[in-house]
């Protein structure tokens, strides 16, 4: 398992209740889910909408479960963003 950090920004900070901490898995479905289950409820709904980087190299629409995570990374979880 590789063990990195994902970093919240904007409505997914809050629904996190934290800026960032560390993940360890394997591809970036891993990661989420367990996002997921430390932080129930609305930052489930919250990632449903957001977009992803992977050492700032943007996910697109690529399957998470496909996306392999490297020891050190970094995720950003990007929600949407309002404004112009």
């Amino acid at each position: 398992m590789a063990k990195g950090t994902v970093r919240y920004w904007a409505a997914a900070k809050a629904a996190a209740g934290v800026a960032e901490e560390p993940y360890e898995a394997e591809t970036l479905a891993q990661a989420l889910d367990a996002a997921r289950e430390r932080h129930s409820g609305e930052l489930t709904r919250v990632l449903r909408r957001c977009s992803f980087l992977i050492d700032g190299d943007p996910v697109g629409t690529r399957g998470h479960e496909t996306v392999r995570l490297a020891e050190g990374g970094t995720v950003e979880v990007l929600p949407p963003f309002a404004g112009g």
